[in-house]
């Protein structure tokens, strides 16, 4: 790196599609038991979020960010609950393709990938403020 502001912009970078992808696995969460509005219809789909690197014209560095989000393609879970509002004609009701547990494991691996980028935050920031106590001698 060639300046000590180029590790923040990577790291802010970091923490912007960190947080975007923390606001997808909450939406998973959230949608982890619910049904279709009608029966024999389509539950939420559990969203993935997709990551690219993007070339900063101002600094010339590489930075990561969200790009598009991915529906997965995988079944839903059936139930049979015939009485349901959702069921379809054979009693089942679909729900969606999303399991808690990895949604959780992807909500832990995001949280400690933002913390890595506030850490290099804090740490460029204590860097640099150290740097101006050594100017002003």
């Amino acid at each position: 790196m060639s300046e000590p502001s180029d590790a923040l912009t990577i790291a802010a970078a970091g923490l912007r599609a960190q947080s975007a992808r923390m606001r997808i696995i909450a939406e998973n969460l959230a949608n982890a038991s619910s049904t279709a509005r009608e029966p024999g219809g389509d539950p939420y789909r559990r969203q993935i979020p997709v990551f690219e690197s993007e070339l900063d014209r101002q600094s010339g560095l590489e930075l990561v960010r969200m790009g598009r989000v991915s529906a997965d393609q995988s079944e839903f879970n059936l139930r049979y609950e015939p009485g349901h509002p959702a069921a379809d004609q054979e009693g089942y009701v679909r729900y969606p393709n999303v399991q808690t547990l990895i949604e959780l494991m992807d909500m832990r691996e995001a949280q400690r990938s933002y913390e890595a980028n506030l850490n290099m935050v804090e740490s460029s920031r204590a860097m640099m403020q150290r740097a101006l106590d050594l100017l002003r001698r």
